[in-house]
């Protein structure tokens, strides 16, 4: 049962980061795109729907699939620091997600006021987070 549910939980990891990845980058078309309210009516809509129907599923069962294998083996976390970086570097990517959801709602009341400079920066969080997670699971340096 672990293993289906470890496999379960990359899955849905690789869906969520996709979303992390992409999201960001419509809120760059979207602002440096402003003017042109047609193609911004088509990238809401994109935002909306990644969000939504990817991202809210991805995420919960990113999280409920975590907390199964830490539920299934709590031994982990006697295997070393690892896990302790791994596991905060998540939860700083949950606070990235949430603070994502935020600024969709924001861009898509036409109230946001960052740039596509800052969405590009943004943009690149994830990726950090991501190599720290894979370096911690794969090579558990301490």
């Amino acid at each position: 049962m672990y293993l289906w549910l470890k496999a379960f939980h990359v899955i849905s990891v690789i869906s969520w980061m996709a979303v992390l990845f992409y999201l960001p980058r419509l809120f760059v078309y979207h602002v440096e795109n402003k003017d042109k309210k047609e193609f911004v009516s088509v990238v809401k809509t994109m935002e909306y729907k990644l969000h939504k129907f990817i991202g809210i599923p991805a995420f919960w069962a990113t999280v409920l699939s975590g907390l199964g294998l830490i539920f299934l083996n709590p031994e982990i976390f006697k295997t070393g620091g690892w896990i302790h970086v791994k596991l905060t570097a998540a939860v700083l990517l949950i606070i990235y997600y949430i603070h994502t959801a935020y600024l969709r709602r924001k861009l898509e009341k036409d109230l946001c006021d960052k740039s596509g400079k800052f969405f590009r920066i943004y943009n690149e969080i994830p990726t950090i987070l991501m190599i720290v997670i894979v370096v911690m699971v794969i090579v558990k340096p301490f």
